[in-house]
């Protein structure tokens, strides 16, 4: 709300006429017409009488609000929305800029108005867009000195977007130091952009690091739930689960000792003999293929440690210590293939 709109709503409040105001202010009924219209301006020396006379703080009359809440941050984006949908777009950019004006210090709202302002240069096609410029990008950076870390963030982002869409990649870079190095998305704009400088094998390596870690990252989720699942006795989602973790190993290209060992429990908790069997044969069986995920191509750039006779090893006679135990298999005690299996101990 600006002065004059103040002043005319808290005169009515006190039942007041221009005329009344005018004559206690020591000034012309024209002159307090000229404010509540927005045509002038009261003069700074009056404007603690005008508070006075009209019962309110000076923080009032002038409109001054330390922070917004989070609604009236949306009141006002929706508005600067709809004045870019039905106005030109000098028009609503100068509006935008005069909110922005009334609330310098409210960093959430003007990295939000320079984000629309931004994208409708776009969608709007402005013949001359790069006269803003200048504006949208020193709100960005007006944002990025905020101490919410989530405003930092988001502008660290937009300055990002900002130089990437001109093409000045050096500079787009340095705004990838806002955001931590193991987030995802740091990885994926600097793949972006050694895509753009012609550093096409950095750019694959970063995409697969990023592509490895999601597959261990929704495999734990998955196993996760699936837990979840079975605690709930909910055998019907634990299954799909262990499917899915099945599928994903596959998607992802781990290898057939990730694809089978993710249905065990499920097979051991249902004491589905046949099914548990066949596990037991296909995870011993792919023990020596478990690094099998390190000759994918799509994981061609990255550099695995390489797993040694001696691991493969040992995790097959640990495999077999653990189908020994009859606790948990004992179910299993009467089936030949498992007996061949453990008691005779065949080794690969």
């Amino acid at each position: 709300m600006k002065i004059g709109e103040v002043i005319r709503e808290n005169r009515k409040r006190k039942s007041m006429t221009q005329e009344e105001m005018a004559k206690r202010l020591g000034v012309t009924a024209p002159a307090v017409n000229k404010w509540e219209n927005g045509n002038s301006q009261p003069d700074i020396m009056l404007l603690a009488p005008i508070a006075r006379l009209l019962g309110i703080s000076l923080d009032t009359l002038l409109c001054f609000q330390e922070e917004l809440t989070t609604e009236e941050i949306t009141s006002i984006i929706y508005e600067v929305e709809y004045k870019l949908k039905t106005e030109n777009y000098e028009q609503a950019f100068q509006w935008a800029k005069s909110i922005i004006e009334q609330y310098p210090n409210c960093e959430s709202l003007i990295w939000q108005i320079a984000v629309l302002i931004d994208a409708w240069r776009a969608i709007k096609e402005i013949t001359d867009a790069e006269k803003y410029d200048q504006y949208i990008n020193n709100c960005y950076i007006r944002a990025l000195e905020s101490a919410d870390e989530k405003i930092k963030n988001r502008a660290a982002d937009s300055l990002f977007g900002f130089y990437t869409r001109k093409e000045k990649y050096e500079k787009a870079e340095e705004y990838l130091n806002y955001f931590s190095k193991e987030n995802p998305e740091r990885k994926r704009k600097q793949a972006y952009l050694y895509s753009k400088t012609n550093k096409v094998e950095l750019a694959y390596k970063e995409y697969e690091e990023i592509l490895f870690s999601s597959y261990q990252m929704v495999s734990m989720v998955l196993q996760s739930m699936y837990i979840l699942a079975m605690q709930s006795h909910e055998k019907d989602m634990a299954y799909i689960l262990a499917e899915k973790q099945q599928k994903l190993a596959g998607i992802f290209e781990m290898g057939k000792y990730y694809e089978t060992s993710c249905m065990l429990e499920l097979a051991t908790s249902e004491k589905n003999e046949l099914e548990t069997i066949k596990i037991m044969e296909q995870m011993l069986d792919s023990v020596s293929q478990i690094n099998d995920f390190t000759k994918s191509e799509l994981y061609r750039h990255m550099n695995f440690k390489e797993v040694n006779e001696h691991f493969s090893k040992e995790l097959y006679e640990n495999l077999l210590e653990c189908f020994q135990d009859e606790a948990t298999y004992g179910y299993m005690k009467d089936n030949s293939r498992w007996n061949k299996l453990v008691k005779h101990n065949i080794k690969k």
